[in-house]
């Protein structure tokens, strides 16, 4: 086994509050040796609750990395929370301002010191109503495309069983079974080198997502819908369109 990545104090007392909350839901973890002892990761996941964050960090932490997450910038704003947030190496995403290119920078910074950055592209909580991930922002594929590093896809499902955050409905009892499951990481060799347009990112994003998606297709052991799904438009509209 390799030796822990060390995190120092903030990451201690993330821990101290974030291994509670995971024990809400009965966790099990598939194919996490797929996640690299040491040396930069880009862990690319779906994103269902609030409990996310804790669970995933977690999941990480257990493989004795610590995760980096790229959250909101208004989380570090959270009393104590936010402290946290930042303590251990949190990157706050800058939308619609002049600082957004910053967040791209501090997460190419982390990866180029190898550091595992995580990262939800869709932005916040799918808006699908049957929780598939919805079409995401194409801030992953940047990444991934100037860092040539393990990209690699996971899915997690039963957080929003405990906590839904569009219903508000916060249920741990009886406790539900929660499943975090990685991929291998994706070969993206054909679109290195390439100059990078809306469109080359666009397809990135998706091709990163359809991993992230078949993985949850695989731990819900149902079908994964065609496409991806778009706030305001409907399955077999003009949800695919760019």
């Amino acid at each position: 086994m390799g030796k822990r990545e060390k995190g120092g104090f903030w990451v201690g007392a993330a821990a101290a509050v974030f291994y509670p909350l995971s024990w809400l839901g009965k966790r099990t973890y598939r194919d996490s040796g797929k996640l690299p002892a040491d040396g930069p990761v880009l862990l690319v996941m779906n994103h269902v609750s609030h409990l996310d964050p804790p669970n995933d960090a977690v999941f990480v932490h257990r493989n004795k990395r610590v995760p980096r997450f790229m959250a909101k910038d208004s989380l570090f704003k959270v009393p104590l929370f936010g402290k946290m947030l930042a303590g251990s190496g949190g990157i706050p995403v800058y939308r619609g301002s002049a600082e957004a290119k910053h967040s791209l920078s501090a997460a190419h910074d982390a990866l180029q010191t190898g550091k595992v950055v995580l990262i939800y592209p869709e932005g916040t909580i799918t808006k699908d109503p049957d929780g598939w991930p919805m079409r995401a922002r194409t801030g992953v594929a940047r990444l991934a495309l100037e860092n040539d590093v393990p990209v690699i896809p996971g899915a997690r499902w039963g957080t929003n069983r405990i906590w839904d955050g569009y219903t508000k409905k916060f249920r741990p009892f009886p406790r539900k079974r929660v499943v975090t499951l990685l991929g291998d990481p994706v070969d993206l060799s054909a679109y290195r080198g390439q100059p990078v347009t809306n469109q080359l990112l666009r397809e990135v994003t998706d091709l990163l997502m359809s991993h992230v998606r078949t993985l949850l297709a695989d731990i819900r052991q149902e079908p994964e819908p065609a496409e991806f799904f778009r706030p305001g438009a409907r399955r077999g509209t003009d949800e695919a369109a760019s």
